[in-house]
């Protein structure tokens, strides 16, 4: 009965040795289990972080390509220039700091895209701003390029229509220049009759007629004559008296004030106090103060 009861004792103490072996390996799988995947979760989320954290890197790396491309644009406008260089450094100081990180958290990561939409949005600010100057400078530039055209075109039809005005002023001018004509210059002896003979010549009369012109102007106007004898000396009709002619003074012979009034005016100016004359070709010419009227000769033997 006692040996029995022994058997029956190892027996069960057998049993309770193999349920806590079994539940001991049972309990060693499960914990390897966790374990594994504790260690499959920490690689997945190694692997996560370091794709999220190249990703980061190409953003900022985009962010400093996009700024890049502004830059000649953004030299034109110093303030925003200046604005957009500080934020490429805050955000080449980010990438910087960034690639020092050797462990990096989700909320490390967070942190950085945080950082990297605020200078995003800063950046593409000013580069909304140097689109806009860009467009308005361009079409500034094509403005004033159209003001330059549309002005040269002014100028060109001012000067055309200065050209006009002028040409027509001198077409005015010259036709209110009083002109002559049957210009002649004749010897009278002491019985007041016409002679060629030189030594019985006491003085010369110059006729001439003022021609009709309503263009010209009303008032007195004097006619001079400038007579030289054959020698080329001119001949003066007591003191001598001079007048301008296209701004040059000229002596005359003797003149003659007529009232012109547009109309056709004859008249006739003595040339004597002449002690005598000598043989030859006298040349006459008549003026008035704005024109010669015509040229002469007188012949006396």
């Amino acid at each position: 009965m006692e040996d029995y009861t022994f058997d029956e004792e190892t027996t069960s103490e057998n049993g309770k040795q193999k349920t806590l072996i079994i539940a001991l390996v049972a309990i060693t799988v499960i914990l390897a289990g966790a374990l594994a995947y504790i260690w499959y979760q920490n690689n997945l989320n190694k692997e996560e972080l370091v794709e999220r954290k190249a990703e980061l890197a190409a953003s900022m790396q985009d962010l400093l390509d996009l700024q890049d491309a502004y830059s000649g644009l953004s030299v034109q406008y110093d303030t925003i220039s200046m604005q957009l260089d500080s934020s490429r450094m805050e955000v080449e100081l980010l990438m910087e700091k960034l690639q020092k990180e050797r462990q990096v958290s989700n909320a490390t990561i967070r942190q950085y895209q945080k950082e990297l939409g605020t200078l995003r949005t800063i950046m593409k600010g000013y580069i909304v701003q140097i689109d806009s100057l860009q467009k308005l400078n361009t079409k500034l530039t094509a403005d004033a390029a159209a003001a330059r055209k549309e002005a040269a075109a002014s100028k060109k039809k001012t000067e055309e229509l200065s050209k006009t005005v002028k040409d027509l002023s001198g077409q005015v001018s010259a036709g209110a220049v009083i002109k002559a004509y049957g210009l002649k210059t004749e010897a009278y002896n002491q019985s007041d009759k016409v002679t060629d003979r030189s030594s019985r010549a006491k003085y010369l009369l110059t006729t001439l007629t003022l021609g009709e012109n309503d263009l010209a102007a009303r008032g007195p106007v004097t006619v001079y004559i400038r007579v030289k004898d054959p020698d080329g000396y001119l001949l003066v009709n007591g003191a001598q008296k001079a007048f301008e002619y296209n701004g040059e003074v000229m002596n005359c012979s003797a003149s003659r004030e007529v009232d012109y009034q547009g109309s056709a005016v004859e008249l006739g100016i003595y040339l004597n106090d002449i002690p005598e004359y000598t043989k030859g070709v006298y040349t006459v010419e008549a003026y008035t103060s704005k024109s010669l009227l015509g040229t002469t000769e007188l012949m006396l033997r």
